[in-house]
């Protein structure tokens, strides 16, 4: 298929079925910087398996950013402003549900692509609408993968092994997050409103924009719910925290939302049938830690959060405040504050015992065990890693073939 405004197909996917192989899981880590996506272990001493390279079509991508003004112009801020005066090629990423392909959203390009993990070719590409694709989530039959367009308000949600578009919605400013609930019944967004000024100061906040969560069906993309947690926090009072929702991890049974805002030391429980906050946790701030908001990076001052398999523990990146640390859910007393380096993202590994975070800082990706708080292993992965996922991929793979 030809471009489109909002989407593209490059060449056929493989079809559902073919190549069936047996699977092994694994954990994709994205390195943001370098445009390349580390395949490592999923528990034990996380050792690097192989490494994908997510910009094949580098050369191609640029010639046409760099002879369209207004792409042009979007690359460059992209770059100054979230990328840290860098490009970032590699936000989220996932694999389709036959483990032959990992799909990948590329902010820099505006785009969603499935590359084969066999040969490291593109399977297709997707155009974003706008100029920047951001966080995925895909549905817990693996069969959709949504992504936020950031520049549109606009959340896409695609066929993971064709790239076809089956729907989109409307979202706040600066859709973020994304999380399948219910089954894959209905899909929530996170907008972060503009995080990228220096517009940073509590009375300057009318300028960050609309931001809330959006609920919709997931099999019609109609809005269900819109949740504006400003009046929430406002009612828990509260009104000195921004309302801008980032990372977010519910429960097992999704009764309850713990969720990170921009430029706090900490993080909100919402009981969700309720309808309303119910605690918040401030943690530690490290004293080395710049005041000023215009430090922190995208306004992030926490970012990364995940929840152990149990419900019992929460797993919190203090990013700025280069630690990670476990929490007691039900007392919500923070576990040792194991230092890191700019830790990103958090997630969970394949056994469920530990939490992994991506250390940005320090290009490396490193486990803590959710019982006892303690660091269990660290291996080193590509420049800037931020999301890491768990993926399931033929067995005995280590690489894209040399000889494709």
């Amino acid at each position: 298929m030809l471009l489109a405004a909002a989407g593209t197909t490059l060449a056929s996917a493989a079809a559902p079925g073919e190549g069936d192989a047996e699977l092994r899981e694994v954990m994709f880590v994205g390195n943001n910087w370098d445009g390349t996506a580390d395949v490592v272990e999923p528990g034990g001493d996380l050792a690097r398996i192989g490494r994908i390279n997510v910009i094949p079509d580098k050369a191609e991508r640029l010639r046409e950013i760099y002879t369209d003004p207004l792409k042009l112009a979007f690359f460059l801020g992209i770059r100054q402003g979230p990328g840290e005066g860098h490009d970032q090629f590699v936000d989220d990423m996932y694999a389709t549900p036959d483990g032959s392909a990992m799909v990948v959203s590329r902010p820099s390009f505006a785009d969603v692509v499935s590359v084969d993990l066999a040969t490291g070719k593109l399977n297709w590409r997707f155009r974003v609408s706008g100029f920047r694709s951001d966080h995925m989530a895909v549905s817990p039959d693996g069969k959709r993968v949504a992504v936020s367009a950031s520049t549109s308000n606009t959340v896409h949600v695609l066929d993971i092994t064709t790239g076809e578009q089956r729907g989109s919605f409307r979202a706040g400013d600066k859709p973020h997050e994304n999380v399948f609930t219910d089954g894959g019944r209905y899909l929530w967004n996170m907008s972060i409103g503009e995080v990228n000024t220096d517009l940073d100061a509590p009375f300057m906040d009318w300028t960050k924009g609309d931001r809330k969560i959006t609920v919709v069906d997931a099999g019609t993309f109609e809005e269900v719910r819109v949740i504006d947690m400003r009046e929430r926090l406002d009612a828990f009072g509260r009104e000195d925290l921004s309302d801008a929702v980032r990372p977010v991890a519910f429960t097992p049974d999704e009764s309850k939302l713990y969720f990170q805002v921009s430029f706090f030391n900490g993080f909100v429980e919402y009981d969700v049938a309720a309808d309303e906050v119910t605690r918040v946790k401030e943690l530690p701030k490290n004293p080395d830690t710049s005041e000023k908001r215009t430090d922190w990076v995208n306004d992030s001052r926490h970012h990364g959060m995940s929840m152990s398999p149990d419900g019992e523990k929460l797993c919190v990146a203090g990013t700025m405040d280069d630690y990670a640390t476990v929490v007691d859910r039900r007392t919500l007393r923070e576990g040792p504050l194991v230092t890191a380096d700019k830790p990103y993202w958090a997630t969970v590994s394949g056994d469920g015992r530990s939490c992994v975070i991506s250390e940005s800082g320090a290009d490396a990706v490193t486990a803590i065990d959710f019982a006892t708080g303690r660091k269990v292993a660290t291996v080193e992965v590509g420049d800037h890693p931020q999301r890491v996922r768990l993926a399931r991929i033929p067995a005995g793979w280590t690489g894209p073939s040399a000889a494709n």
